[in-house]
């Protein structure tokens, strides 16, 4: 199958000798595979979406990190330092087939951060990314499936007592599926919301 080696881009930005942005951008890359295609799409997907992070991180955002550092001068406030933090975990990996979830967390000021998942599922053969209907191939109402397989189990939950959720959950449930947030596990498929 292959191995998956992590690779690193983490710099602290300093504007007046103070830090004002940190960053750690952690993504894969797939060494030793005899899927060499599939192997150099999914590293390019990844570094190209690394450099993007860490450009936009070194430009914008240290732009943007440099006014509220002076604005929070110029009024007392604390200095706040901007932090970027990517992180990936590898859901499954077996024969030609990796799936993962990225999660991208952002403190830009403010009371508290912000983390945004987004999932991959990988077939190293054609190296292609899975879509959810290449799983149910001549299933037609799969997706009718899936939401009443989650609202099921949400159900389940509030019956048990293990979560707090919306009242309007089912309505909910359907206006925030979507059909490129998933991710295989062993034995089973789990959706990003």
């Amino acid at each position: 199958m292959g191995e998956i080696v992590n690779h690193v881009f983490e710099k602290e930005l300093y504007y007046e000798d103070v830090v004002i942005l940190t960053y750690k951008i952690r993504f894969p890359q797939l060494k030793k595979t005899c899927y060499r295609y599939g192997a150099q799409k999914f590293n390019q997907f990844y570094y190209e979406r690394a450099v993007e992070l860490k450009e936009y991180c070194e430009n914008e955002l240290f732009k943007e990190a440099k006014e509220l550092y002076e604005l929070n001068q110029q009024n007392g406030y604390p200095i706040m330092v901007y932090e970027i933090i990517l992180d990936y975990e590898v859901t499954y990996q077996a024969n030609s087939v990796i799936a993962l979830y990225m999660d991208e967390y952002m403190f830009l000021g403010g009371a508290h951060g912000n983390t945004k998942r987004e999932s991959q599922n990988w077939n190293l053969r054609n190296g292609k990314q899975i879509a959810m209907q290449d799983l149910f191939l001549n299933q037609p109402y799969y997706i009718i499936d899936i939401l009443k397989e989650i609202n099921e189990q949400i159900a389940a939950k509030i019956e048990t007592g293990e979560g707090q959720y919306f009242d309007n959950y089912c309505q909910l449930v359907q206006e925030n599926f979507r059909l490129e947030n998933f991710y295989l596990v062993e034995g089973r498929l789990d959706c990003v919301f």
